[in-house]
C-alpha cells in the first residue's frame, strides 16, 4: 500500500489523532498528580502561592512525557488497531489483497515521522523546560525568587564556602592536566552573601585547581567601593574539589538535542567522561526507532481480524506487561552502558534493535497462520 494512497493517509490521521488523544489524557493526568505534589511542597510557605504550582507541574511535564511516550504510542496504536478491527475495516483491508506489512507501512512511516519531530523540534523546547524546572526547585528551596542556577555553556558551579559565603565559579574552557589539577582559561570567581549579593569578583585569565586551590594569573579583582586591584598572580582558597566539578557538570535532559555534539566535544577536550551525555545523544537518535519497534509489539496483540474472537482483556494486559518489560530492561542495559560494562552504542540501539526483531518476528508468523 502506498503511502499517499486514500488508505494509507486514513490509517495515519488515526494513529497521529489517537496518540494526539491519548497524550493529552496522560498530560493531564501527570499534570494533576504535579500540581497536588507542588501544593503539599508550598503549605505552610507564606512566599509562595498558586502560580508556583503551575509553572511546576508546567516545567516538569515535559521530563516525564519523555520517559512515557513509548507508552504513549503503544497504547495509541492498541487503539487504533482494535477500532479497524472492531469495524471489520481490517478484513476488508486485507480481502482486497493488501499484505500486513502493507496496512502497516503507511503506520510506521507516520509514527516514525513524529518520532523525528519530537527529536528535532519538541526536545529543545523541553530541554529548556527541563532547565526551567530545576531553577524554580532552586529557587523554591533557597527562597530567592531572583536566584539563578547555572547550568549552561562552558563550566558553571555553585559551591557555600561556610555560613555566610557563596561561590560561583565560571571559565569559558578547561583542561585535565592530571588526576589531581586542573587547568583553566577565562575565568571568573564570585563572592556572594546568603542573598546572592555580590561581595567580590575575581578575574583570572588563567587558574589552575590544585588541592583546593586556585591559583591564578592575569588577576584583576573588583569589590564595591574599592579600586580595582591588577595582580600578576593570585592564590584563592577554596572548598571546590575536581570531583565537585565532575558532579556538577550539566544534566543531559538540560540539553537540547541540537546542543549536545559541541557539548561532548567540550568534555572530551577537557579530559572528563561524557558517557551520559552520549548516551542520552544516541539515545536521542534511536527514539524513533523505538517507537516503531513500539507499534510493531502492539500489532501483535491487538491486529486480529476480528474481535469477536475474545481475548480484549488478554490484549490489554499482554500489550501493558510487554511495555514495561521493554521499559525496565531497556534501563538496566542503559546502566549497564554508563558503567561501561557494555559499549554505550550497544546499550542505546539493543533495546530497541531487539524489539523490532520480536516484532518482524511475530508479524511474520501471524501473517503466514
Amino acid at each position: 500500500m502506498k503511502f499517499n494512497s486514500i488508505i494509507g493517509r486514513y490509517l495515519s490521521k488515526q494513529i497521529v489523532f489517537t496518540f494526539l488523544m491519548v497524550l493529552l489524557t496522560i498530560m493531564g493526568i501527570i499534570m494533576m498528580f504535579d500540581s497536588i505534589e507542588a501544593l503539599r511542597r508550598i503549605s505552610g510557605r507564606e512566599d509562595t502561592g498558586m502560580d508556583y504550582v503551575f509553572k511546576y507541574a508546567l516545567t516538569k511535564l515535559p521530563e516525564t512525557i519523555d520517559k512515557v511516550l513509548p507508552f504513549v504510542m503503544m497504547v495509541a496504536a492498541m487503539i487504533t488497531f482494535w477500532r479497524v478491527s472492531k469495524s471489520n475495516e481490517y478484513v476488508i483491508i486485507r480481502s482486497s489483497g493488501v499484505s500486513v506489512w502493507g496496512f502497516l507501512k503507511p503506520v510506521l512511516i507516520t509514527v516514525f515521522a513524529v518520532g523525528v519531530i519530537n527529536v528535532a523540534l519538541i526536545n529543545p523546547i523541553s530541554s529548556k523546560m527541563y532547565e526551567m524546572h530545576a531553577t524554580l526547585k532552586y529557587r523554591f528551596v533557597t527562597r530567592d525568587p531572583t536566584a539563578m542556577l547555572f547550568s549552561s555553556k562552558g563550566l558553571w558551579i555553585r559551591e557555600a564556602e561556610g555560613n555566610d559565603k557563596i561561590l560561583v565559579v565560571q571559565a569559558k574552557s578547561l583542561h585535565q592536566e592530571s588526576n589531581d589539577v586542573l587547568s583553566m582559561k577565562d575565568i571568573s570567581i564570585l563572592e556572594m552573601d546568603q542573598n546572592s549579593q555580590i561581595l567580590r569578583r575575581i578575574d583570572g585569565l588563567l587558574g589552575e585547581l590544585s588541592k583546593r586551590n586556585f591559583k591564578l594569573r592575569g588577576v584583576h579583582i573588583f569589590q564595591t567601593g574599592k579600586k580595582t586591584q591588577t595582580l600578576p598572580s593570585y592564590e584563592y582558597k577554596t572548598s571546590i574539589t575536581l570531583q565537585r566539578i565532575k558532579e556538577n557538570f550539566v544534566d543531559p535532559d538540560a540539553i537540547s538535542f541540537w546542543e549536545l555534539p559541541d557539548t561532548i566535544r567540550f568534555y572530551q577536550s577537557s579530559g572528563f567522561r561524557a558517557s551520559r551525555h552520549i548516551m542520552r545523544y544516541l539515545s536521542l537518535w534511536a527514539s524513533p526507532f523505538l517507537l516503531v519497534a513500539m507499534v510493531l509489539i502492539s500489532a501483535i496483540f491487538s491486529l486480529t481480524p476480528s474481535v469477536r474472537q475474545g481475548g480484549v482483556m488478554f490484549m490489554i494486559v499482554a500489550g501493558i506487561t510487554t511495555g514495561f518489560m521493554v521499559y525496565f530492561s531497556s534501563q538496566l542495559i542503559y546502566a549497564f552502558g554508563i558503567n561501561g560494562y557494555i559499549p554505550i552504542w550497544l546499550a542505546v540501539w539493543s533495546p530497541a534493535a531487539i524489539v523490532m526483531l520480536l516484532g518482524v518476528t511475530f508479524m511474520l508468523i501471524k501473517e503466514e497462520r
